[in-house]
């Protein structure tokens, strides 16, 4: 039982301050791991001397709103550590402009990659949209309480550094690949319904030979995710569909490339629109969806898939 939690919103400044907690302990674990001599608390007033090019302790403090003692604090760490160096302003002797030092523009450079690793990762997971601050807060503890942060921000930062996702089409060697990722997508947020287990038995048949498409995310010689562009009709329409990416590399925008990779075929050939179907529930999906440009259309009564309950649409033409 979670005592901080049943407190609701009583209990607000408590949580806050609690998670604020475990993303620095966290981050420093990651810096620790790319041996990178950073402490997290440092950031704010590191970001501020970084932005300005030259700043004084009384513009940061008023930039950051902290107390005098808490920034000459973290001055001195910067200093100790050997990251800033003090320059006396032309005009007032009086003055220390703080600037990065060598030593701190090297530390920068190993920064950057893992900032914006942190970035996209707490984008990533705040995604969702909630009625209150403390729905929304239940939810970001639930995503950190499931893998821990730092676990995901390291595993992210060697996807981006190791070998280079390629996007393949289909070959019938993939065959297995393209049945076992998606069945286990299904079973972990639904249930395969008969039309799955035919399709994905037959690709070949569903698919290829009816001029679709299936393409795959491959990274490292290991196929890590898949998606299909199946006709439906006579009109030209396609379904985007049967996208899943393997759970040890969910989290790495692998299906986002995927998608854009698809749509961007899909022009190149000429189709008029894209369709998919899915499931509200799936609300990190839909708002990606909604970010590439789909919009909501009426569901059809007769739809394949039992779990849709929304139709979305991109058209290709504009």
């Amino acid at each position: 039982m979670d005592a901080l939690r049943g407190y609701g919103e009583l209990g607000l400044g408590s949580r806050l301050k609690r998670v604020s907690e475990y993303l620095m302990k966290e981050t420093q674990l990651v810096y620790n791991h790319f041996n990178i001599d950073f402490d997290p608390y440092l950031f704010p007033i590191f970001k501020i001397i970084i932005n300005k090019k030259g700043v004084t302790n009384s513009e940061i403090q008023n930039s950051l709103q902290f107390t005098q003692p808490a920034i000459t604090q973290a001055v001195n760490k910067l200093n100790d550590k050997g990251l800033i160096i003090y320059k006396t302003d032309a005009f007032d002797k009086r003055k220390k402009i703080l600037f990065l030092s060598d030593k701190g523009n090297k530390v920068l450079e190993k920064l950057r990659p893992v900032w914006k690793c942190i970035d996209e990762v707490i984008k990533e997971y705040t995604l969702e949209s909630s009625s209150s601050l403390i729905e929304h807060l239940n939810i970001l503890e639930n995503k950190l309480n499931t893998k821990s942060f730092s676990t995901t921000i390291i595993n992210n930062i060697k996807i981006n550094t190791t070998k280079a996702l390629e996007i393949i089409s289909f070959e019938k060697q993939y065959a297995k690949d393209f049945y076992e990722l998606n069945v286990e997508w299904l079973k972990t947020f639904f249930y395969v319904e008969p039309y799955d287990e035919e399709v994905l038995s037959n690709p070949e048949h569903y698919i290829i030979n009816k001029g679709g498409h299936i393409f795959f995310a491959k990274m490292n010689n290991q196929i890590v995710g898949t998606v299909a562009l199946m006709p439906i009709g006579d009109d030209g329409l396609s379904e985007l569909t049967k996208m899943a990416v393997s759970p040890k590399h969910r989290g790495y925008k692998i299906g986002q490339q995927l998608m854009q990779y698809c749509i961007d075929y899909a022009k190149s050939i000429g189709l008029p629109s894209l369709i998919l179907y899915s499931n509200t529930t799936l609300e990190n999906a839909i708002y990606i969806y909604k970010k590439y440009g789909f919009i909501e259309k009426p569901l059809e009564p007769d739809t394949p898939y039992k779990r849709s309950d929304i139709k979305m649409e991109l058209d290709l033409k504009n």
